[in-house]
């Protein structure tokens, strides 16, 4: 059974942390209930209740490979197949 910390906190099950697909930074909101209260995941907001990542969304859809993308992010980009297999 977790106990509440002095600072109010408790470790949530990890059983439970799994079937609510809790993870480390994700928000989780108390409501009450007539049998108590209720624990549920909430979803990422910003402080206007937006979703922060909606912005993002598709911005990963490209025809180029991971390693394509990688090379062109770190600046390696244009380079030949020819030079992989030299290293």
């Amino acid at each position: 059974m977790p106990r509440v910390t002095t600072k109010g906190q408790v470790t949530i099950p990890k059983e439970i942390r799994d079937e609510l697909g809790i993870e480390p930074g994700d928000e989780v909101a108390f409501e009450e209930s007539e049998s108590g209260y209720t624990i549920r995941k909430e979803a990422p907001t910003t402080t206007d209740g937006s979703d922060p990542f909606e912005k993002y969304r598709g911005s990963a859809d490209s025809e180029e490979t991971m390693p394509e993308r990688m090379r062109k992010l770190r600046g390696e980009y244009p380079r030949s197949v020819d030079d992989e297999a030299e290293r």
